[in-house]
């Protein structure tokens, strides 16, 4: 009989971490950053693309390679615009029109609905929306950013599913396979001789 209760215990007790764990994973976390107006997102595009430009311009002789300092706002707008979800400056499409387009992603890859990145210091914050198991999830992702031999790097420090917080340790070796299998589009443009997160600033500096 006690057996039976027992058991009965774990069994109940397994059964709802497993629901409140589903809850977790499904709840929509706090976000990393707040959205920006489509006005305000539109001109700091604009604004990366104008610093990006200035690494393309000849190194005079003597003097220290450019180098740029992007804000968190101008990096999430510069992706919004890239995935479609925003238009160029130029756009004559009326504002009120806008609808949210879908990332490009490569075949087999979940596909991003919504991101939104942050910078705290040296750590960069990245939450994006995708699909699982045909639910939509928020996916929390946070770490190093940084550059060797040309590429690009990441290494993790927090991992969350929905507001469920998984271990870096478990989810670290499929995430660098998954960067490794990805590396062509790692490599950092010709004129990017490096990059880090600095002083809660995405800084570049130029080859």
């Amino acid at each position: 009989m006690k057996k039976w209760k027992l058991d009965r215990i774990i069994s109940v007790a397994t059964l709802v971490t497993s629901v409140v764990a589903l809850f977790l994973v499904l709840k929509k976390p706090a976000p990393v950053a707040a959205p920006q107006p489509v006005s305000a997102a539109i001109a700091n595009a604009q604004s990366f693309q104008e610093k990006v430009q200035e690494l393309e311009r000849p190194k005079e002789r003597g003097r220290r390679p450019a180098e740029v300092h992007l804000n968190s706002d101008e990096v999430s707008a510069a992706l919004a615009q890239a995935a479609g979800q925003i238009p160029t400056a130029a756009a004559t499409q009326a504002v009120s029109s806008l609808t949210s387009a879908d990332a490009a992603v490569a075949p087999g890859q979940p596909k991003v609905k919504d991101y939104q990145v942050s910078f705290d210091g040296d750590v960069a914050h990245g939450q994006f929306l995708t699909q699982i198991a045909g639910k939509d999830v928020w996916v929390t992702l946070s770490g190093h950013l940084g550059s060797k031999d040309g590429y690009a790097t990441f290494d993790p420090t927090e991992f969350k599913i929905g507001d469920l917080n998984v271990p870096v340790s478990l989810v670290n070796d499929a995430l660098q396979k998954r960067l490794n299998e990805q590396r062509d589009r790692l490599k950092l443009p010709d004129n990017v001789g490096g990059m880090k997160v600095e002083n809660s600033e995405l800084v570049m500096t130029q080859k």
